[in-house]
């Protein structure tokens, strides 16, 4: 809004996103690519309101932009070596929505290659650091652009999520992270991941300000079948009276000041007024195995496309095209991009697709009947991201079954398809940042975010 009163220019914003980008590049390695060029964006609209032409709701206002949303402004690289050189031909339908209101993308940030992993550590280009310790991680997938939000170099940010790849790096940087409804918002030009759970959401540090980015950019996209009828504007706003608390997410398996932020919180609405129900939900134990299936899975045949043929890196070593195909896929992918690319083809080969992969299909039903229970006795569901802070970098990289199980708490809401917003919550005795989650029936986002006034009136 101030851009179009004229209070402040698009240039002073975009140019003060561009210094604090490259100001806190070196120290935290946010960004894959920074766009300096960003600056002439700004110059037309600053012309268009000179000229009293209309511009959208985000006019002038920077952005950071996960590196796995295809846009021709620099190269699409999901940090990975295999995509290294790929300028896209398209414009993901997220970013196209959002640059027609006025947005303006001022660099591509750093993630787990293909976003497999929960630390940004799995990046071909290097981590990113965490907005708080630059000894520990940034969380992950989506570790560049939270950071990029926590260091308050934009005010907003995309990301993907697909096992809790937006709510657990804002939970470890102190902000608002956002995964909308499965299909809310298009998937359409976004290098996939696992197609069932994929899902495209932001990280902010005003709540408030999802709302706005919400309604711009949830719809119905002809070139993604999966995306659901534009609900967000019309959906209600729902009174929350009962909170829903999961036994098994409150357990000494935990760290004690996840579990003494949340029962604090617990404690807090209960003076105001909400009603805590404890919650028994036996097939969550399934969530991680399950996912840890279906996901490779599909990353297995999704990651099939990159074979050093059509676009992106090609090894120089190969003699014929058999070795062309092993040598760029051996040198293109990272270890953890190997890992599920050989569990999926195994749970999917002949012999073993009954004994695993539907097994866990069977499991993900239970877990999305398992929540349908939970939400006839509660409104929403509080509970941990993660359980535990921001976790030292290098910790966990060589135990993958340690990094897996930082997703037991989020990967559950990919599987039934539902949505969930992370808030910060306080910080630890040693000052990293803690944070919770509020989970709510598929196509409850408004009332999840507007929920969030009453808990930040009990910070």
């Amino acid at each position: 809004m101030k851009v179009a009163n004229q209070t402040q220019s698009a240039v002073e914003l975009v140019r003060a996103a561009l210094e604090k980008a490259h100001q806190y590049q070196a120290e935290y390695h946010v960004f894959n690519w920074i766009n300096d060029d960003a600056i002439k964006k700004a110059e037309a609209i600053d012309r268009k309101i000179a000229q009293g032409e209309p511009v959208g709701r985000l006019a002038g206002v920077p952005y950071a932009l996960k590196d796995n949303f295809l846009s021709p402004e620099g190269e699409t690289t999901a940090s990975a070596l295999i995509l290294e050189g790929f300028q896209s031909p398209v414009t993901a339908t997220a970013v196209r929505k959002l640059e027609a209101e006025g947005a303006i993308m001022i660099g591509r940030t750093n993630l787990d290659a293909f976003a497999h992993g929960s630390s940004t550590e799995n990046s071909y280009y290097g981590p990113t650091k965490n907005s708080k310790d630059t000894t520990r991680v940034a969380g992950g997938s989506s570790g560049g652009s939270a950071v990029a939000v926590a260091l308050d170099i934009v005010p907003f940010a995309l990301g993907t999520d697909t096992g809790g790849s937006i709510r657990q790096p804002a939970s470890f940087n102190g902000i608002y992270g956002l995964k909308p409804t499965y299909g809310a918002i298009s998937r359409y030009g976004v290098v996939a991941m696992a197609s069932s759970t994929d899902c495209i959401g932001f990280f902010a540090r005003e709540a408030m300000d999802l709302d706005l980015l919400m309604g711009v950019v949830a719809g119905q996209d002809k070139n993604d079948m999966t995306t659901l009828p534009n609900f967000y504007a019309e959906s209600e706003i729902k009174t929350i009276k009962k909170v829903g608390v999961i036994k098994d997410f409150n357990n000494e398996a935990v760290n004690s000041e996840i579990r003494a932020a949340l029962q604090q919180k617990i404690e807090t609405l209960k003076h105001q007024g909400c009603e805590i129900v404890e919650l028994n939900m036996p097939a969550l134990k399934y969530a991680l195995a399950a996912y840890y299936i279906i996901v490779p899975a599909e990353v297995s045949s999704n990651l099939s496309r990159h074979d050093g043929i059509r676009y992106g890196y090609r090894s120089a070593k190969s003699q014929n095209l058999s070795e062309l195909y092993e040598n760029t896929r051996n040198e293109g992918f990272m270890p953890e991009n190997k890992r599920r690319i050989m569990i999926g083809n195994f749970v999917l080969s002949s012999g073993f697709y009954d004994a695993y992969y539907l097994k866990a299909a069977k499991a993900r039903t239970l877990i999305i009947n398992e929540y349908a229970k939970a939400f006839e006795q509660c409104d929403v569901l509080l509970t941990p991201v993660a359980p535990n802070p921001a976790f030292k970098l290098g910790e966990k990289v060589n135990d993958p079954v340690a990094m897996y199980l930082e997703d037991v708490m989020s990967v559950p809401l990919n599987l039934a398809g539902l949505p969930g917003l992370a808030i910060p919550v306080g910080k630890t005795n040693s000052g990293l940042d803690l944070g919770l989650q509020l989970v709510g029936p598929r196509r409850s986002e408004r009332t999840l975010i507007n929920f969030t006034k009453t808990l930040e009136e009990t910070a």
